[in-house]
């Protein structure tokens, strides 16, 4: 077996593939975002939209897991998830997010903080509509972050499902919808040789984004 604390504590990568042009800068971060997206999406569309969401709970405990964006417009980033999920238990407690972006074969990395909300039923029950019949009939079958016994069979479940729905439409479960989170700051950071890296930094102040640079 290898030794793994060896091999972390060596690991070594001096990172160099772009750099931030503070010269021109977008006035916009949605845009700024979105350009990025963009360019995660040209070398690794599987995982463009994957990021991080940290929530805190009722004691003050965060958790983090790896959530997919469904929507960015100047109004927020939107994902959807079960309302009966831990994180959605946190984010009734506490409406304080924040979520990170990595794209590690572009060394890129947006974070953002703000507020959450859940989105209209409408917009919820468009986008469930919209999925696969087999994503639709997962989010039944799973009642997420509870507790199941080991031997559990989803498999069995969502067979049962796929006879019950066979010839009829899915409606959206009323625990299963869509967050808006509406940002308050946005950190993009791009990795540079000899770990000083590019960060540039946009606060939002009296509806306006105010940009800043920050040392790495």
């Amino acid at each position: 077996m290898s030794n793994a604390k060896k091999n972390i504590k060596n690991i070594r990568i001096d990172y160099d593939k772009s750099l931030i042009d503070f010269n021109n800068i977008i006035d916009s971060p949605f845009d700024f975002l979105n350009d990025w997206i963009n360019d995660a999406l040209a070398i690794d569309p599987d995982n463009a939209n994957a990021f991080v969401l940290s929530t805190v709970s009722k004691s003050l405990i965060p958790s983090s897991r790896v959530v997919l964006l469904r929507g960015i417009s100047e109004k927020g980033l939107v994902f959807y998830t079960n309302y009966n999920s831990d994180k959605s238990k946190d984010i009734f407690e506490n409406d304080n997010v924040c979520i990170n972006f990595f794209w590690p074969f572009l060394e890129k990395q947006v974070r953002v903080q703000g507020k959450i909300s859940k989105i209209s039923s409408i917009e919820s029950d468009n986008y469930f509509n919209s999925r696969p019949k087999s994503s639709q009939l997962g989010a039944l079958a799973s009642d997420q972050s509870s507790n199941v016994p080991l031997d559990f069979s989803f498999d069995r479940k969502i067979n049962l499902l796929k006879d019950k729905y066979k010839e009829s439409s899915v409606d959206r479960p009323k625990y299963w919808g869509g967050y808006i989170i509406i940002p308050s700051t946005f950190e993009f950071w791009q990795g540079r040789p000899s770990r000083l890296h590019d960060r540039l930094c946009y606060k939002l102040e009296q509806n306006n984004w105010v940009v800043e640079r920050k040392s790495p």
